[in-house]
């Protein structure tokens, strides 16, 4: 029987996939396991692996965008008749942005998302000797993905042949290369350069919106221009916090940055202040139990928001290591959509590069969000007399349909103290 393949709905964000190339074509045999096609959502590239044995009867769009649930492709038996199937509506799924309701408190409980009928091939298969002279005459076969990891781990597959047909090489290839990259045959040509792009070879003129940029761009907008922001700045003196910071990476095995700290004293902050841990929901208010912090992390298309769940009730050094974890798979397009969903409060730090003072637009469904800037040395008057003094200035942007301003600057007041006396973080 033939089995219809569906763009599946991988985040609550999502409402199209895009289809980046096809590793099978119609006619060609099907396993399950096999991976069919690259597709690109708002938050990563993945590659579709079949659930089904048979024959690729139809593909219904060779490259491009798709909207969630739309007919992809369909695998049946050689020579089965399939046309019928192509007049069916949408399958039913299931609604990820409108979250149960608990009786007792009227809070919003957690709620996973689906399992997703796209996954990511993991099985590790060795990319292989490098070709013939008259093969290595054209370009090496690779796909979209698996170029994008192999630029970011700075391997050359110039040479290499792949597991996939005609050789390409894609995502599992790069995977088990990275894997063994210790042990690489000294016949294999891999170079392991720690360099940037050079300026000449910076991409100029149109490009194609990513199915990510196109996402931000319409959550951006729309929070922009249906929550009315108002902002909020207060500087902070870090003195303290430096020093405390130097005793702990003295001592420590963790290295615990100033972010982390943010991170932490936002939490904290939080739990005293849960009016600015809540979320506008049109005809009701949410105030949220838990504390989720989202940790904004650039990455080449844009941005991502993965989220630090229960952070008030995690050390520093918690905070560190899921942080740097979860930037680690933003920037290598390994989050998982539960990673990416739940947060109550966003963090956005751009003090590494030197800004001192910026505003941010909210990260829906969160009422705030909090702009980090850099710690700058500057004259600062304490008991009656002018010092050095490392100071930090933070904004926070509001959605004035839940937090008031008095609100915000009490949880400003609140932020302030516990960075300023890093101690209070504690109690």
């Amino acid at each position: 029987m033939a089995e219809i393949i569906r763009m599946p709905r991988l985040s609550d964000t999502m409402e199209e996939g895009n289809i980046v190339s096809w590793l099978k074509k119609v006619g060609d045999p099907v396993k399950a396991g096999d991976v069919l096609a690259e597709v690109e959502t708002d938050k990563a590239t993945m590659e579709l692996e079949s659930f089904f044995n048979g024959v690729l009867l139809y593909i219904g769009v060779p490259s491009g965008p798709v909207k969630v649930d739309g007919i992809i492709a369909i695998i049946g038996n050689k020579g089965e008749e399939f046309n019928h199937l192509l007049n069916e509506g949408p399958a039913p799924t299931p609604a990820l942005s409108t979250p149960p309701t608990s009786p007792e408190n009227g809070q919003k409980e957690v709620v996973s998302a689906p399992e997703p009928i796209i996954q990511v091939a993991t099985s590790p298969v060795a990319v292989t000797a490098p070709v013939s002279s008259e093969e290595s005459t054209t370009r090496t076969k690779s796909s979209p993905l698996a170029r994008t990891l192999a630029n970011e781990a700075g391997i050359n597959l110039e040479g290499l042949r792949g597991s996939g047909d005609q050789g390409r090489i894609i995502k599992r290839d790069v995977a088990d290369l990275l894997a063994n990259k210790n042990t690489v045959s000294a016949n294999t040509t891999v170079s392991l350069p720690n360099v940037q792009k050079s300026a000449s070879e910076a991409r100029y003129g149109d490009v194609p919106v990513s199915q990510m940029r196109k996402t931000i761009a319409r959550r951006l907008s729309e929070s922009k221009f249906s929550a009315p922001h108002f902002y909020l700045t207060i500087e902070i003196n870090m003195d303290n916090a430096v020093a405390a910071r130097t005793g702990i990476n003295e001592t420590g095995s963790v290295k615990i940055s100033f972010n982390d700290f943010v991170v932490k004293a936002c939490a904290s902050a939080l739990r005293k202040h849960p009016a600015v841990n809540s979320s506008w929901f049109g005809d009701k208010i949410t105030y949220h139990r838990d504390v989720n912090i989202g940790v904004a992390v650039a990455v080449e298309d844009g941005l991502l928001v993965p989220v630090v769940n229960n952070a008030d009730m995690k050390s520093l050094s918690q905070i560190n290591l899921e942080v740097k974890d979860l930037a680690g798979k933003a920037k290598s397009k390994k989050l998982t959509p539960q990673e990416m969903q739940g947060n109550t409060f966003t963090v956005s730090n751009l003090g590494m590069f030197d800004i001192d003072e910026f505003t941010a637009i909210i990260n829906p469904p969160d009422a705030c969000i909090l702009a980090v800037g850099s710690i700058i040395k500057k004259p600062v008057v304490k008991d009656d007399q002018i010092v050095v003094g490392n100071m930090m200035k933070v904004t926070l942007s509001c959605d004035h349909r839940v937090v008031d301003g008095a609100t915000g600057a009490q949880f400003l007041q609140t932020l302030k103290g516990m960075l300023e006396n890093p101690v209070l973080m504690l109690v």
